[in-house]
């Protein structure tokens, strides 16, 4: 368990803070996650509010959010300028703490897996399971299981860390990724694709059974894909995206951070998806709208071009 006021004097922290009602926790965690053990958030907006749980044990928080926070007897504060940089350089600081990274082992191999000598295996928490085959100068780092009969494409890196970055001033500070990336059974990658692993060390970005995914996609940090999704060639799945099972996203379709696909859903080739799409939906455009909407959209800008 770690402490703010114990840490904060060994991350050289300079600018002024207040703690009140300081309590323990074991990890860090955005607002929206939600985990069984006592975590420490960030809130810089009150509408985040609402997000706090009941294990939540501390806040990072600004003076004015502070003022609106309520139940405080439940959790401490930590009111401080900037929440946000002084949340993600606690973070940096503690990924080298092994009480707060996960243990290491040797990776494991399963049985009848074919890997390509030109492949790269991080030697420590790596599990491969059986009859995987893992083909030329494909990459798998540290932190990633991968389940059987999963075939991981040439050139594709399974692990790496992603893009998060915030200002600092006139600095650009790196935040470092620690968590996990879970390949499910019967997955196939294609090649030069990339998948990262999760920032927080209790996080992982999981690809559920029977995925399939093209040429060159990308897959961030902490997406969750359900069973039998389809990813076709040149998307971009951003960090903390859910995908239900069974959907299809086209070629090309970029799905900001954040958002939820449901089940059964289609998001067709060079969308741009900006909202949650519920399940059994069919989207194109950018932004991305139903199809019946977009079809009526182009047809009424058909019939003023064509009546100019």
């Amino acid at each position: 368990m770690f402490k703010l006021s114990e840490i904060l004097p060994k991350i050289g922290y300079e600018g002024r803070f207040i703690i009140k009602n300081e309590r323990p926790f074991k990890y860090l965690a955005l607002s929206v996650s939600v985990l069984n053990d006592p975590y420490c958030v960030f809130i810089d907006n009150k509408r985040y509010i609402s997000n706090i749980t009941e294990y939540v044990s501390m806040v990072i928080t600004t003076s004015e959010v502070a003022g609106s926070l309520q139940n405080t007897s439940s959790y401490g504060i930590c009111i401080v300028d900037n929440p946000r940089v002084l949340f993600f350089t606690i973070h940096n600081f503690l990924c080298n703490d092994p009480n707060y990274c996960r243990h290491k082992y040797d990776s494991i191999i399963g049985n009848n897996c074919v890997i390509s000598e030109r492949a790269v295996i991080a030697p420590k928490n790596v599990t491969i399971g059986n009859n995987v085959t893992i083909e030329d100068f494909s990459v798998i780092k540290e932190n990633t299981i991968i389940g059987d009969n999963t075939i991981i494409g040439a050139g594709s890196i399974i692990g790496g860390t992603g893009f998060e970055f915030k200002r600092v001033n006139n600095v650009v500070l790196s935040v470092k990724h620690i968590g996990g990336v879970v390949i499910g059974e019967n997955v196939e990658i294609q090649y030069n694709s990339c998948v990262d692993k999760a920032i927080y060390p209790w996080a992982d970005t999981i690809i559920g059974n029977y995925c399939k995914i093209d040429n060159l996609v990308h897959i961030a940090h902490a997406v969750r894909l359900g069973n039998n999704v389809l990813i076709a060639a040149n998307s971009s799945i951003s960090g903390r995206t859910i995908i239900g099972n069974n959907s299809w996203i086209g070629v090309g379709v970029t799905i900001i951070n954040g958002i939820r696909i449901g089940e059964e859903s289609h998001i067709n080739i060079g969308s741009v998806v900006l909202k949650n799409v519920k399940e059994n939906k069919t989207v194109l455009g950018n932004p991305a709208c139903d199809i019946e909407k977009f079809s009526k959209i182009q047809y009424e800008l058909s019939d003023l071009i064509i009546n100019k």
